[in-house]
């Protein structure tokens, strides 16, 4: 349960005016058709973070004890670091729409999310947990989380929150995860 609530609360936290958060909201003021937007946000996050979870429980095995810690201290903290830097709108692309809105959001959600924050994220949790399951249900249930009410709501949403107090605060819980991890409080990785 540990796995599913850590995992859940951080992406959801880190996802605030990430990326894919933005271009969740590009892509509801584009097409304005909630559910294939919200389909296709939930398959292409199940797709991405199955693959991130995989690779993260394949590190596991490969790696000793020791220096899978190490290695997921120093991730978790880099992941603090890159929580505080915000991300551009500049950056994305919501022009797929030639197949529909679903694989539009399908294509450019998964595109989006390879090598992002909140992936990389997953392969952290799924390694730190070795909990497969709950990690990727619960990365994936904050990405809903935080995406969601970006369709559904648009900018209002995000003119009501602080994103740098959000950031921020995801920061903190990621440099906690790290120290903690590094000094093996807690979990036996």
């Amino acid at each position: 349960m540990e796995a599913f609530l850590v995992s859940t609360g951080i992406v959801a936290l880190a996802e605030m005016g990430d990326k894919t958060q933005l271009l969740s909201l590009l892509l509801a003021a584009r097409f304005r058709r909630h559910l294939p937007i919200i389909l296709g946000i939930l398959v292409a996050t199940l797709l991405n973070h199955a693959g991130a979870g995989t690779l993260g429980s394949w590190l596991t095995s490969l790696l000793g004890g020791d220096m899978l810690r190490q290695l997921l201290g120093w991730s978790f903290l880099a992941m603090a670091a890159w929580t505080l830097i915000p991300d551009k709108a500049g950056e994305l692309d919501a022009r797929p729409a030639r197949f529909g809105v679903f694989a539009a959001t399908l294509v450019a959600f998964f595109l989006a999310e390879m090598g992002d924050k909140t992936q990389i994220a997953t392969v952290a949790l799924a390694a730190k947990y070795s909990a497969f399951g709950a990690v990727v249900a619960g990365t994936t249930l904050g990405m809903m989380l935080a995406n969601v009410p970006a369709v559904l709501l648009g900018n209002r949403i995000i003119k009501a929150v602080s994103l740098k107090l959000v950031r921020a605060i995801a920061a903190a819980i990621f440099a906690v995860l790290g120290l903690a991890t590094l000094f093996a409080i807690g979990s036996p990785v």
